[in-house]
């Protein structure tokens, strides 16, 4: 079993879509944590609604690429995630896999580790709740490091949605498809 983090974001119905796409996603992994979400304006959009994002850690047997395409694009899929050409656009949910053990991936699908870990308060602050001891492959970078060195300005925790999501997300272990 591989581990992998996923980030988790929508601005769209956000506390029911980041809900519903973590139920969706135990139909094909074990979920182990969910950090902490937090309410975050939208990067260069004031006009769009806030998001909710969140980082989770998960066992997976799929392959990287196999698994952004086939669990991680089919969730999206299935809740009406709409992508154009504005990659800001305002979404229903964004389910990005921003590590996968050690591995190092460079091709046009997919870069793992996410160059957005270091740029991203709500990304690097998550998986730093969750690994506070991780070092990114290949250049060796502290997570702690990282998340010390972000702002956490306009970030909100959302201490009660959640728990709710903590106690009711997969309580049942499933398995992959």
């Amino acid at each position: 079993m591989a581990k992998a983090f996923l980030s988790v974001g929508s601005n769209i119905r956000p506390a029911e879509n980041v809900k519903k796409a973590l139920e969706l996603l135990c139909r094909h992994v074990k979920v182990l944590k969910i950090s902490t979400v937090y309410l975050t304006r939208a990067e260069d959009r004031p006009q769009q609604p806030s998001y909710y994002n969140c980082v989770v850690e998960v066992e997976t047997q799929t392959e990287p690429i196999e698994f952004k395409r086939s669990v991680l694009r089919t969730i999206e899929d299935a809740m009406g995630r709409i992508r154009t050409e504005d990659k800001s656009a305002a979404r229903t949910i964004d389910l990005d896999l921003i590590l996968y053990d050690d591995l190092i991936i460079e091709t046009g699908a997919l870069t793992i580790p996410d160059p957005q870990i270091a740029r991203r308060n709500f990304v690097a602050l998550p998986l730093y709740e969750l690994s506070p001891e991780l070092r990114l492959p290949g250049s060796g970078a502290s997570v702690a490091e990282i998340a010390a060195s972000l702002p956490r300005s306009g970030m909100k925790p959302l201490e009660q949605y959640t728990e709710i999501l903590r106690k009711g997300i997969c309580s049942h272990e499933r398995r992959e498809s």
